[in-house]
């Protein structure tokens, strides 16, 4: 920590937290990544995956250097894992109407805006924190399992499943690094036939959560410190890696890698992408005009009508 006394105390407090919570994510990962292949099945279907001929650089087959790292939310799949998490919980009644719409309203912003909002955000983590307080792990880990199949499966993107597979066929390993639950990332990852997953972990004690984090939650400069870590421990070469996101959040994390590519971007992350001539790509087509040509009344009914419908439909499974 020595290296950090040129920062002011509250900066240095916040970067040793990064650090904290990039070492912890990467620390789990590692762990989770043994049992995850010893567990690999086939990875599922892709019913409208359309892969992209890959860079002729990049990915280089046999590279054992060499790895990916994948952004989960809008880069991976459409929308925020927490989210739809959440939903299933509710589902579950493991919450009531008021957190729905708070939920309901958080998922839709996040739709409408395509981008991350760290208040957001984090206001949805805590939530999900005080939630989950005094569950078994693995109670949350078989639920996950359930709601993966329920809300997320359908919400992957085809085109940067395709990106990742590329990687793994030339041998590379292929992580998510996600502000997510540590263990909703590493479903997601099993179900996709990664290697493992980097996230959020969430303190548990003799394998039942206490509603704390270890250090903070894995966003911004934290995922970049995950992925050093990781890259340490797995003794990867960072300039042969390469680094996927659509939020300029994550700048920091492709800023590390000799491979930075935007997907889905946000129009920060793009200006930033052209300016340093990195790749782009996106998959969301008519998806994307949907979202910049809804006028904000119709978002705010879109946003009751769907909480309602939730609630209805909870109304009759009584």
């Amino acid at each position: 920590m020595a290296a950090l006394g040129w920062l002011t105390p509250r900066r240095r407090s916040a970067t040793a937290r990064s650090v904290l919570a990039g070492e912890a994510s990467a620390e789990a990962a590692r762990k989770t990544a043994q049992a995850l292949d010893a567990d690999a099945g086939p990875p599922a279907a892709s019913e409208e995956a359309e892969p992209e001929p890959a860079e002729p650089e990049f990915p280089v087959a046999g590279d054992d250097l060499a790895a990916a790292f994948f952004d989960l939310d809008n880069t991976v799949m459409q929308g925020a894992a927490i989210f739809h998490f959440g939903r299933g919980l509710y589902k579950r009644e493991f919450f009531h109407r008021r957190e729905l719409a708070r939920f309901a309203w958080q998922q839709a912003w996040f739709r409408l805006a395509g981008v991350e909002d760290p208040e957001h955000m984090q206001d949805a983590r805590d939530s999900a924190l005080s939630i989950v307080k005094g569950h078994k792990v693995c109670e949350l880990m078989a639920i996950g399992e359930e709601i993966y199949d329920e809300y997320m499966a359908e919400r992957i993107w085809p085109g940067t499943r395709a990106l990742a597979q590329a990687h793994l066929d030339a041998g590379q390993k292929v992580w998510l690094v996600t502000a997510a639950p540590v263990e909703t990332a590493t479903i997601i990852a099993r179900r996709l036939g990664l290697t493992g997953a980097l996230g959020t972990v969430a303190e548990s004690v003799d394998g039942i959560y206490t509603g704390r984090l270890v250090g903070e939650p894995l966003h911004g400069p934290a995922k970049a410190e995950a992925v050093r870590a990781l890259a340490a421990a797995e003794g990867l070469d960072l300039e042969r890696c390469a680094a996927y996101s659509d939020s300029h959040n994550d700048i920091p994390m492709l800023s590390l890698v000799g491979h930075p590519y935007a997907i889905n971007p946000d129009t920060k992350l793009r200006k930033h992408a052209r300016a340093h001539d990195w790749r782009l790509r996106d998959y969301r087509t008519g998806r994307k005009a949907v979202k910049v040509g809804v006028p904000a009344a119709a978002g705010v009914g879109a946003i009751a009508g769907g909480a309602a419908a939730a609630i209805a439909l909870h109304r009759r499974r009584k």
